[in-house]
């Protein structure tokens, strides 16, 4: 998908941005991630209640269909957002589709054709409105939230994941005291997530961004939803964190989509940043059972 390279820089066309974004958004909001269907495959496991394995059993058969009939695993379809990793060797060129149609604009043009294509021809729920009070629906799903990192090289990675709202709605940033530690930020991520109970329909994945400032929490705890539950943090007390969460958080008791039974919370994911002398920033994004995201280097 590379045009063209010349003394270290790379020039990547905007039309094969736009038709990367476009599969990206259909496939994630047909398919499963394979983290998650093996996590729920387990959970039938370990699961104690009959009405749990029978809603896990219903949610693998809802994604199957979902995948060969090519339709949407769950009618919220999400809001688009993004990560985009972009080395500063990057150059971002237009270019010609057709004899007729010359491909121009921004990355951030480019991203929003992308989704717009996706959601019209994936015949994907449109749920983006103009404005938070006129709620006017802008009928495409854009535009998309685009989180950026200029990084070194050439590389361009893009991370796209359709945010649902029932999830969504139900996160939560707490601006802590530094004096109440790590008990306290145990204490309100488990708050956050006894407070989502069933609306977030169970079993959740849980990001979470400890540090930095207020935007900047949320922003890592959008970003740890990305990385698979499989995954691990790599930093030691995090990665014990971590584990010791998912296992207070599956003795609440919610259970699959709030139903009861053991299991709540399919995975937990931490990002932690520097934060300020005076702070400690937590944010709790939650998510939906199905979780989707997608990512593509071009």
């Amino acid at each position: 998908m590379i045009e063209k390279s010349f003394d270290h820089i790379r020039s990547v066309n905007l039309s094969k941005i736009i038709e990367a974004i476009k599969e990206m958004t259909i496939s994630a909001n047909y398919n499963l991630n394979n983290d998650i269907r093996s996590s729920l495959k387990k959970s039938i496991e370990i699961e104690e209640s009959k009405t749990g394995i029978n809603i896990i059993n219903q949610l693998l058969t809802n994604a199957d269909i979902a995948s060969n009939q090519k339709m949407p695993i769950c009618q919220d379809t999400g809001m688009a957002v993004f990560f985009v990793e972009i080395g500063q060797n990057v150059h971002i060129i237009n270019d010609i589709k057709n004899s007729n149609n010359i491909i121009k604009g921004t990355l951030e043009e480019g991203i929003n054709e992308g989704v717009r294509q996706g959601y019209t021809e994936g015949y994907l729920r449109k749920s983006v409105v103009n404005d938070p009070f006129e709620r006017i629906n802008t009928g495409d799903n854009t535009p998309a939230i685009i989180h950026y990192d200029i990084i070194a090289g050439d590389s361009l990675k893009i991370s796209f994941a359709p945010k649902g709202f029932g999830s969504e709605n139900m996160s939560r940033i707490y601006m802590i005291k530094p004096g109440d530690g790590i008990e306290g930020a145990k204490k309100v991520i488990l708050e956050a997530i006894d407070a989502a109970g069933p609306n977030a329909c169970p079993p959740m994945v849980i990001g979470i961004g400890i540090g930095g400032s207020f935007e900047k929490a949320a922003i890592l705890a959008k970003k740890a939803l990305f990385r698979s539950i499989n995954e691990s943090s790599k930093i030691p007390y995090v990665k014990d964190l971590e584990e010791e969460l998912l296992q207070k958080a599956n003795n609440l008791g919610i259970g699959p989509q709030g139903m009861g039974g053991r299991i709540t919370v399919l995975g937990i994911n931490i990002l932690t940043y520097p934060t300020h002398i005076a702070g400690l920033p937590v944010a709790i994004n939650i998510s939906c059972h199905a979780t989707r995201h997608a990512e593509v280097n071009l």
